[in-house]
């Protein structure tokens, strides 16, 4: 037990010495959005499609401490089951994005030399595009609809990935210890598995970070469009969208929806940076 006890103390301090205080905030945060996200009910255990027309616009204030909307609708209730519809979709894109981009990333830093120049400048052509209007170009094609955003923004930010997975696996490729591995006759099955999968896919991982920061944004920027999640769905970019025609009476109906989306990205971008900057700088 105490060597347990010793043990958890030293990653604690490493977690601490590594992330810094507003590191150790940001994880605290995202243990919340995660329990929002899988078990909302334990946050908020009302229902946010439940309409109360004698409740409606009413401030912030105990027992609505986010207000209520147009049909009287809980905020709070709503921000929080929406945790699903908003982080959970861009973790969603965000794994479609990866998954794409791993493909694309090693075929073209292992594969031939023609490969590589073909699928280089395909990347490089679709990086240059803005992911935002990218994705609504795959919208428009694909169709409204919160699959069709998650296809969209996943197949968008693809590129990033790849292009950067290029460059890590041909730089692992000519690596001294991918040198040592072939000398000694290791199968290149094993080679791949046990040194370039490994070295290429780490930075991958505070990447990815800041991509669901950046998915969930641009999900609810689809939805604030009308063409993502509609009302009368809790997802944060719809309820943006609701919100905007209330802005002047009704400030609350906008603001904790936006707070939700910029804390939430807020928090993913600063541990994905911190990840990848080996610590506080």
């Amino acid at each position: 037990m105490t060597s347990v006890a010793s043990r958890a103390r030293t990653v604690a301090g490493t977690l601490r010495a590594r992330l810094g205080a507003g590191g150790i905030v940001c994880v605290a945060a995202l243990a919340v959005i995660f329990v929002a996200v899988f078990w909302p009910t334990v946050l908020a255990p009302g229902d946010p499609l439940a309409i109360h027309p004698t409740e409606a616009f009413l401030s912030p204030r105990v027992g609505h401490v986010f207000g209520t909307d147009e049909s009287g609708r809980d905020i709070y209730t709503r921000v929080v089951h929406g945790a699903a519809a908003s982080a959970g979709v861009g973790l969603a894109a965000t794994a479609i994005g990866v998954g794409v981009g791993v493909v694309l990333g090693f075929a073209a830093g292992l594969g031939p030399d023609r490969l590589d120049a073909a699928l280089g400048r395909i990347i490089e052509v679709l990086f240059a595009l803005p992911t935002l209007v990218m994705a609504l170009l795959l919208v428009a094609i694909i169709g409204p609809g919160v699959t069709a955003s998650v296809v969209a923004i996943g197949a968008a930010t693809a590129p990033g990935y790849a292009r950067v997975l290029r460059a890590r696996v041909r730089t692992v490729v000519r690596s001294d210890y991918v040198r040592f591995a072939h000398l000694e006759a290791t199968p290149p099955w094993r080679v791949f598995t046990r040194h370039i999968v490994p070295n290429s896919l780490a930075p991958l991982a505070s990447i990815a970070a800041v991509g669901v920061a950046q998915a969930i944004v641009w999900v609810s920027a689809l939805s604030f469009l009308g063409l993502g999640a509609v009302p009368p769905s809790p997802e944060w970019g719809a309820m943006l969208n609701a919100g905007r025609v209330y802005i002047a009476s009704a400030w609350w109906m906008t603001v904790f929806p936006g707070l939700a989306i910029v804390v939430t990205a807020l928090v993913l971008t600063v541990l994905g940076r911190r990840l990848s900057n080996g610590g506080v700088r």
